[in-house]
């Protein structure tokens, strides 16, 4: 389990296929703090830890994983968001976010607003339903707070500190992100859409 706050930023040094798998080679300020089988946040998405060689560590994607997220997209030199496990002694800053990743967007665009960045990204498929505005949303393992949405689109306003702090100030319109959906609204909407099938509501 994780806040969505950011810990640090990460650097993928090398990716190495294996079979259906990906290996990524990352060095990290915490990466002689680490075990092998911890759990780290990537841009959102929960990895095991395998191997530790401070400064680097590496974890390993799975065919299921690739499938899911944007990593499929990622090369070396690539910054990534880093959040090591929530643990039960930390406050809960952001929002409860899984590490599991639900969707992919595209990032279409970018405003400076002189003091905030305005960013729209396209909203993903089956997202309709659990995105409010004003809702929380997880967007490259960032907790952030839906600003607005439209039937295509939603949009986030970045504080400078996240700005400065994550691998956001890296993007430029094209690129995409990896979504979490707020674990909450996911099971609201489960429990209202089996009660609505079974005629219920």
């Amino acid at each position: 389990m994780f806040t969505g706050i950011v810990e640090a930023l990460g650097k993928i040094e090398n990716i190495t296929a294996e079979g259906s798998n990906y290996r990524l080679r990352i060095s990290a300020p915490f990466a002689h703090e680490l075990k092998v089988d911890q759990s780290v946040a990537h841009n959102g998405c929960c990895l095991t830890v395998v191997k530790v060689d401070p400064p680097y560590y590496e974890v390993v994607l799975v065919e299921e994983t690739l499938r899911r997220t944007n990593f499929l997209l990622q090369k070396s030199g690539a910054m990534v968001n880093l959040e090591r496990s929530l643990t039960l002694t930390q406050r809960l800053d952001g929002h409860f976010v899984q590490g599991h990743v639900d969707a992919i967007s595209e990032l279409i665009g970018i405003e400076d607003r002189r003091g905030s960045y305005w960013m729209t990204f396209s909203l993903p498929p089956g997202g309709e339903q659990l995105i409010v505005e004003k809702g929380s949303i997880c967007i490259n393992g960032i907790s952030l707070t839906i600003a607005s949405r439209d039937v295509q689109a939603l949009s986030v306003a970045i504080i400078p500190y996240t700005w400065q702090h994550t691998n956001l100030q890296f993007l430029k319109r094209g690129d995409w992100v990896n979504v979490e959906y707020d674990i909450i609204g996911k099971y609201v909407y489960q429990i209202l859409k089996r009660r609505w099938d079974k005629n219920l509501l």
